[in-house]
């Protein structure tokens, strides 16, 4: 059984499934304090939640704020977003691995990443070989516990529309209904994903990779 009053920090509280994740934390009973680290306010209000804003171009302005149990991180951004290759390599990869490298140093003993299907560091599409990039770093840090979630497109309500990932995820709820065996590429609620991520924290694995449909297998389970 897991113990209870544990912290947990999160990166990317304003996205999709960060937000529903910090939601979903604040509502968890393993977790009595929930330290977020942000650009900008989520508008969430919690005893439990302590939300920082930072720079994350000064990782050594937010380095003490990374202490706790549990570190997750859901930071992401897109090409039309960032406008340049550099400025989504900054986000994707320089600001989370900063991140991580603080909260290993703090000794935060697990960490929990949203990566994508495909990451590979030497893959010729870039949102590809960025997403591997972080993932070779991330598990050379050597975490206790090192959890890596490639789920297909993501569903919900996002404050910048992003009509590709829409598309993806109607398109491929077309295919599944047609053909079954393409379940397991489903797009899945941020809601599903953010339970997901916290059921898998709470079990005993050193280092996993949850694929895809693996990842609807996590959320009925949890210690």
């Amino acid at each position: 059984m897991e113990n209870k009053d544990k912290q947990a920090i999160v990166i990317g509280a304003t996205g999709l499934t960060g937000f529903e994740l910090t939601k979903l934390l604040l509502q968890d009973e393993t977790f009595n304090k929930v330290i977020v680290l942000t650009r900008r306010k989520t508008g969430l209000i919690d005893d439990k939640l302590f939300e920082h804003i930072v720079d994350f171009d000064n990782p050594e302005s937010y380095s003490d704020l990374v202490r706790g149990d549990v570190l997750f991180s859901c930071m992401g951004t897109t090409i039309k977003k960032a406008k340049k290759k550099s400025e989504q390599y900054k986000v994707d990869v320089t600001y989370q691995y900063e991140v991580a490298k603080a909260a290993k140093k703090n000794d935060v003993p697990k960490y929990v990443l949203i990566s994508s299907p495909g990451a590979k560091k030497k893959s010729l599409v870039f949102y590809s070989r960025i997403k591997g990039i972080l993932e070779d770093k991330i598990k050379n840090l050597y975490y206790n516990r090192t959890i890596i979630f490639r789920p297909s497109v993501l569903i919900g309500h996002r404050a910048d529309k992003r009509r590709n990932e829409e598309f993806a995820a109607k398109f491929m709820r077309f295919i599944v209904r047609i053909l079954p065996f393409t379940k397991k590429y489903r797009g899945i609620e941020g809601a599903e994903l953010a339970q997901a991520m916290i059921n898998a924290s709470k079990l005993e694995n050193p280092m996993i990779v949850y694929e895809l449909g693996e990842i609807f297998n996590l959320l009925h389970k949890s210690n």
